[in-house]
């Protein structure tokens, strides 16, 4: 019986071959048309990184910071790296370089497998490598103009005085100086800065490249008056009163301080730290204004510089507001209708500038009410106070609303709706503050 076995197996053996080859391709068909393979371009450029490059070397050239690569694999990977780009790795190993010029492939790897690196651009690049070397520079400041009239530069610190120049060993050797500037020009105090640095060769050109440790310095400048100078606080002096109904916000002086000078150090020293200026006359005066003004000085005591000072005066009106009793007109009603207004008038508060109000008078304002576009009914409206000045605001309108009748005009009657009679109150109301506005808003019928 095993004979027999033998012998059909070895007759079926092409067949049994051929089927399992066959099922082999249907299982590789089945696996490809569920999960193709696809050769693509990454969407998005990779970052290059260095591994391996030895402490005591540095690369001289510039490297590309980004690399495109195009693989090969399934659609299921693809999904995964398009989901998660940085499963894909691009990396130079400079790991056992030495100093001087190599080229570098650039290496590939993908957290998703499997797949296939098809081409990198650039695949390849070229680098030099060369010593890191360090050295000790001692720092230069450069301090440009002047101070204020009346002040001079005194001792100069720096901390710290030197740093270390780090780099290639062909660039730091090429520094011959490292330097900074501070700008102290119309300084009247002493300067403390943290002022930049960079390094620079022996034709003064800019050595780009190295490593400055620290890269910035502590900088003091003293800073002091000359003898028989002396810097003061500058007092405004005013007379008069502004015109009625408006008040001084703010008194500013430019400068606020000046620097005085005399031959005689003890005059100088004897003035109480500021200086008055001439009275400035507020007289009349109802809108901001910037003057000149001189000071007065001791004699034998001089300013230093500009002869006066410019004084800003800020002036604004007084605030108040005024209540009015004002009759409601009807516009924008369509013709073959008639509204009855209930009330037929309103109390109306307004604010403002005291000079403004005193000039407002019943007889140019009006109040309206709307209604436009309205079809005979009953509505709930808001009235609206028109013709006001520009700097007079509605603090409030009592009723918020009104109640309107709108109804067909029967025949031979009249559309028009007899009008409330005007009542002002010219009673004024002065508080520090203007009353807020509390415009209502329109309530829609129902």
């Amino acid at each position: 019986m095993k004979g027999g076995f033998l012998r059909w197996l070895r007759e079926s053996f092409s067949s049994l071959s051929l089927a399992f080859f066959l099922s082999v391709v249907v299982w590789v068909s089945a696996v490809l048309s569920s999960d193709p393979t696809l050769t693509r371009s990454l969407p998005q450029p990779i970052p290059l990184e260095i591994e391996g490059l030895n402490s005591d070397l540095t690369i001289l050239d510039d490297l590309p910071n980004t690399v495109m690569i195009t693989l090969r694999a399934p659609q299921s990977v693809w999904d995964r790296i398009l989901i998660q780009p940085t499963l894909v790795h691009a990396w130079l190993d400079l790991s056992n370089l030495s100093e001087g010029e190599h080229e570098v492939e650039v290496k590939v790897r993908v957290g998703a497998t499997p797949y296939h690196v098809v081409r990198v651009v650039p695949d390849q690049v070229n680098l030099r490598l060369e010593k890191v070397e360090t050295k000790t520079v001692s720092v230069t400041l450069n301090v440009v103009g002047e101070p204020a009239l009346g002040y001079q530069k005194g001792q100069l610190t720096l901390s710290p005085p030197q740093v270390q120049v780090s780099g290639a060993k062909s660039l730091v050797e090429r520094v011959e100086s490292v330097q900074g500037e501070m700008d102290i020009n119309g300084a009247a105090e002493s300067q403390r800065r943290a002022v930049k640095l960079n390094a620079f060769d022996e034709n003064g050109m800019l050595v780009e490249g190295v490593k400055l440790i620290p890269d910035t310095v502590s900088v003091n400048q003293i800073i002091t008056l000359l003898g028989g100078y002396r810097n003061v606080v500058v007092k405004v002096v005013t007379e008069g009163q502004l015109e009625e109904g408006y008040w001084l916000t703010n008194i500013s002086v430019s400068p606020p301080n000046v620097v005085v000078f005399s031959t005689d150090p003890q005059l100088v020293d004897a003035l109480p730290g500021y200086v008055e200026t001439e009275a400035v006359d507020l007289s009349g005066l109802s809108d901001d204004v910037d003057l000149r003004v001189s000071l007065k000085l001791p004699a034998g005591v001089e300013l230093a510089g500009e002869e006066s000072v410019l004084v800003r005066l800020n002036i604004a009106a007084l605030e108040g507001s005024l209540p009015i009793t004002l009759p409601i007109d009807v516009i924008g009603l369509s013709s073959g209708l008639k509204a009855q207004l209930s009330p037929g008038q309103v109390d109306v508060l307004i604010s403002g500038p005291v000079p403004v109000l005193k000039t407002v008078k019943a007889s140019n304002l009006r109040v309206v009410v709307d209604l436009s576009g309205l079809m005979p009914g009953e509505y709930q409206l808001p009235p609206l106070v028109d013709l006001l000045p520009d700097s007079v605001k509605v603090a409030s309108i009592l009723p918020a609303n009104i109640s309107v009748v709108i109804v067909p005009v029967e025949n031979g009657a009249s559309t028009s709706t007899p009008g409330p009679t005007v009542s002002p109150n010219p009673n004024f109301i002065l508080p520090k503050t203007p009353t807020p506005n509390l415009l209502p808003t329109a309530t829609p019928p129902p």
